[in-house]
């Protein structure tokens, strides 16, 4: 294809996409009108499938399928970083020990955070159908709070709470239970991504259907994800440090100093 043609394609695309856009907007409900028909027949959907978080319900059944793609395009994006970050032949990779200065504050504050993150974790995911939060925002909050113990300098004990071929295998694990579950509503004889499971009662922690299983499966995604990601940004700065250190000539004061937050 010659340059040309390039052009041509992509300004017919451009033009294609202009005038899709000019209409969709156009056509919107007028700012800060009374007519709002989605907002109104998500909120009587939640109510009816006794989802009393509104918006877990929005994002797990009526629009399940969505949902289903930001997973995946997460769980994508990460893989491949992972794959851009692997290490080579020629990077060093060295044990970080647990030497090194750190402030006690920040000890402290780590003993105290860690626990009541990985605790608010769990409650902001296991109540995402009932209260804000969900599988999104649990996930990020449990793989985040792993990392307390970086910034605390326990490097080695957050090495052995976070085995990457675990971690590995749950963010791929989480995408097909999403997946699967989707899939059973349409076995079911519903559609695609329903909510085929008794609801139960409004409010009531074991209730929304299969809403708290969606919450559970992206949890799992993105908490794996996140911390794939970050153990990987984390190795490759280990790498670049041990590597110019090398060049350098120089021995560090510690192994910790190699794998400091700075």
């Amino acid at each position: 294809m010659t340059r040309r043609i390039r052009l041509i394609v992509l300004g017919v695309g451009i033009v294609a996409f202009a005038v899709s856009m000019a209409l969709a907007f156009t056509g919107m409900p007028q700012f800060g009108g009374d007519l709002h028909a989605y907002r109104d027949a998500a909120v009587a959907a939640t109510y009816a499938h006794d989802t009393a978080n509104a918006v877990s319900s929005i994002n797990f059944d009526q629009r399940g399928f969505d949902t289903f793609g930001e997973e995946t395009i997460l769980f994508c994006a990460v893989v491949g970083v992972a794959a851009l970050l692997r290490p080579v032949y020629r990077e060093r990779r060295r044990e970080v020990s647990e030497a090194g200065h750190v402030l006690e504050s920040t000890n402290l504050l780590v003993y105290f955070l860690f626990p009541l993150t990985v605790v608010l974790a769990v409650n902001v995911l296991a109540h995402g159908a009932v209260t804000p939060g969900g599988g999104f925002q649990g996930g990020v909050i449990l793989s985040t709070g792993i990392h307390l113990l970086y910034v605390g300098g326990r490097y080695s004990l957050l090495r052995k709470l976070r085995p990457l071929a675990w971690f590995h295998q749950g963010e791929a694990l989480g995408v097909v239970l999403f997946g699967a579950l989707g899939i059973t509503g349409a076995a079911l004889g519903s559609a695609l991504f329903a909510n085929v499971i008794p609801q139960g009662q409004l409010g009531d922690f074991i209730s929304s259907g299969t809403v708290p299983l969606f919450n559970i499966a992206v949890g799992m995604t993105v908490c794996s994800s996140v911390i794939v990601l970050l153990a990987s940004f984390l190795d490759q700065a280990l790498a670049i440090r041990a590597e110019r250190v090398s060049d350098s000539g120089r021995t560090p004061r510690s192994g910790y100093e190699e794998g400091s937050a700075s």
